[in-house]
């Protein structure tokens, strides 16, 4: 097992990766000064292997060779052997250094890189979601329905950022109102129970439609959840426009316990690009009311500022702030960093 190398500079050039379920997206950063060099997204389907994509995609087309490499993973990383939770690639950074030359190689959870983001995001890419939109120095939260529903907290202490990843996509939701009760009977379980992640992410968006025809006692004609996003926000079908009604509340529950579990008076910030596409409903009263609606606080959470996040490529973006200051930041990579 790897020795812990806390805060120490990675070899540039360096090759940034964030590897979710559905796409992967590449980048280099040639020197701490630098933007990064971006290339096309990456679907995880068109490759048998993480190392071929990377061959492929980025080796390939370019003359600037990374020395070190830091990759963003969707799934917990325990071994050498690192598989992702949504898609059949897996990560293996000793043959990544033995076959794609590089010297360094460090691994981290894909919502430790959108922690990493949240540290500083430009305002230009934050879109605030209720009143209050200013942010402190304090202890964020990061949520991301997408493949899956991604959760990760930013702890602000002893001057520096701590990102927390974690499984917390995987906390049980229930019923509360009396729509609730009528719905959650139909709502597709995963053994046995409703997570967030069955309901907050694409496949969710098509399980909450799902269950409100079926509770309607009507057909679904939707088999897409972009169809009922866009349905939704036209206001062209009253089901969908209930279905994104619902999401937003089930989204800011989850938003709002989350924001307890870390105090996160800094703010809550939605990542991911369902989060961008639905804008306008999170802008309409469901979102705020369900994440304020956690008496006795309420009034605390009143004051906790939330976010979407609108930068195209947030997660590379973190970790290039990371790979330039990697001293701002308490990123633990005992365990997930290889050496050649």
């Amino acid at each position: 097992m790897p020795k812990p190398l806390e805060n120490e500079q990675l070899t540039f050039p360096i090759l940034i990766g964030d590897i979710g379920g559905t796409n992967a997206r590449f980048s280099i950063l040639v020197d701490a000064y630098a933007e990064p060099k971006q290339f096309p997204n990456v679907h995880t389907a068109d490759f048998t292997t993480i190392d071929e994509a990377i061959q492929v995609t980025v080796l390939d087309k370019t003359s600037i060779q990374p020395r070190s490499a830091i990759l963003a993973i969707a799934g917990p990383i325990n071994d050498d052997e690192i598989p992702l939770t949504n898609c059949d690639w897996v990560v293996r950074p000793k043959a990544m250094i033995s076959d794609l030359g590089f010297s360094d190689v460090l691994v981290v959870n894909d919502f430790e890189a959108q922690a990493l983001a949240i540290a500083s995001p430009a305002e230009q890419y934050r879109e605030p979601i209720g009143e209050h939109g200013e942010t402190s120095l304090a202890s964020r939260v990061v949520l991301g329905p997408g493949t899956g529903l991604g959760v990760a907290g930013l702890v602000h202490a002893q001057h520096m950022w701590f990102p927390v990843p974690g499984e917390g996509g995987h906390v049980d939701v229930g019923p509360r109102s009396e729509r609730d009760y009528e719905i959650f009977p139909h709502l597709t379980p995963i053994e046995g129970r409703i997570s967030a992640e069955q309901l907050l992410c694409g496949r969710g968006i098509l399980n909450i439609y799902g269950a409100v025809c079926a509770a309607s006692g009507i057909e679904p004609v939707y088999k897409d959840p972009a169809e009922v996003t866009t349905n939704a926000l036209s206001g062209a079908d009253p089901v969908a426009v209930e279905t994104i009604s619902l999401f937003s509340t089930y989204l800011g529950r989850v938003a709002g316990d989350m924001a307890l579990i870390f105090m996160a008076r800094g703010g809550v910030f939605l990542a991911g690009g369902i989060s961008q596409k639905i804008i306008p409903a999170l802008k309409r009263p469901e979102f705020r009311q369900a994440f304020e609606d956690k008496a006795p606080h309420s009034h605390l959470m009143k004051t906790i500022p939330t976010f979407v996040v609108t930068h195209p490529q947030a997660a590379l973006s973190g970790l290039a702030t990371y790979a330039r200051t990697p001293g701002s930041f308490g990123l633990a990579t005992d365990g997930r960093r290889w050496r050649g």
